[in-house]
């Protein structure tokens, strides 16, 4: 055999061998993940997005924190079976809120651990009460103040949080989960809020996903964006996988249905985890 075809051969071993080595590689760290969540428990904090409000069907016993038992925390814990599951995600909760009243249940066994928070610190209810019944300025203005505050405070309330979920599960991967659009712009929608600010809304989610996604990959956890499969579903599409203003149940309004959450959030966590 000639010298260059003996080493074309030993390169073409070599890939060969690299190319095993790095699959076999990945695909221990996916089981890896995998088996951390069912070995060492699955804890999920957040907010309202986390603890499924406006899904339904919630547990009697989450009292105002409105947790569902169709939440994506919930529906995951079903179908997965981690070795322990605790659900402290809840309505309106802040990032203080979590540093307070959250945390409890991570420890150094912890294998998995989810969590949407920043919303209600950017002021989201404010946001949008404020588009829905006053001016298209002055809900403008209303979210060029959340913007302004994503840039000057969000930041560091996140930070903190983060460190805290390190310091006490040090050895759990953590999924951020991002916020979906909240409109279909030029969709069916009649009344209501005008184009622009639609548009302006969803350009504030995209704004925070993004703060969130920066200081998430900073701690080396890992970011679950939304938007792509909250697309075609948003307010104003033919199916809509968002509740629009609920004046009957204010709470449930501009938050994902039970079809968000078992077909939005649902699929990207178990992407993510």
């Amino acid at each position: 055999m000639k010298l260059s075809r003996i080493t074309a051969y030993m390169s073409s071993l070599l890939l060969a061998i690299a190319f095993a080595l790095t699959g076999a590689a990945a695909a221990h760290a996916d089981q890896s993940a995998g088996q951390r969540a069912a070995a060492g428990g699955y804890v999920a904090l957040g907010d309202s997005y986390s603890s499924g409000v406006g899904a339904g069907n919630y547990d009697g016993g989450s009292g105002n924190c409105k947790r569902s038992t169709r939440a994506y925390p919930a529906l995951w814990a079903a179908a997965h079976s981690p070795a322990s599951f605790d659900f402290t995600a809840c309505s309106g909760a802040r990032t203080g809120d979590v540093l307070a009243n959250q945390l409890g249940p991570l420890g150094s066994g912890t294998g998995l651990v989810s969590i949407s928070i920043g919303g209600n610190d950017a002021g989201f209810a404010d946001v949008m009460t404020t588009c829905v019944l006053q001016s298209e300025s002055t809900c403008l203005a209303r979210i060029d103040t959340a913007r302004k505050y994503v840039d000057s405070t969000l930041p560091g309330n996140l930070d903190r949080v983060y460190d805290a979920i390190s310091a006490k599960a040090p050895s759990a991967h953590v999924v951020v989960l991002g916020y979906p659009r909240f409109y279909k712009l030029s969709g069916s929608c009649l009344a209501g809020l005008s184009e622009r600010e639609r548009s302006a809304i969803n350009s504030a989610s995209d704004y925070l996903n993004a703060a969130t996604e920066k200081r998430a990959a900073d701690h080396g956890f890992t970011f679950g964006d939304v938007t792509s499969a909250f697309s075609g579903h948003e307010i104003c599409s033919s199916n809509s996988w968002l509740h629009s203003v609920n004046w009957l149940n204010i709470s449930e309004s501009y938050h994902p249905t039970a079809a968000g959450q078992s077909g939005g959030y649902l699929p990207v966590f178990t992407s993510a985890a």
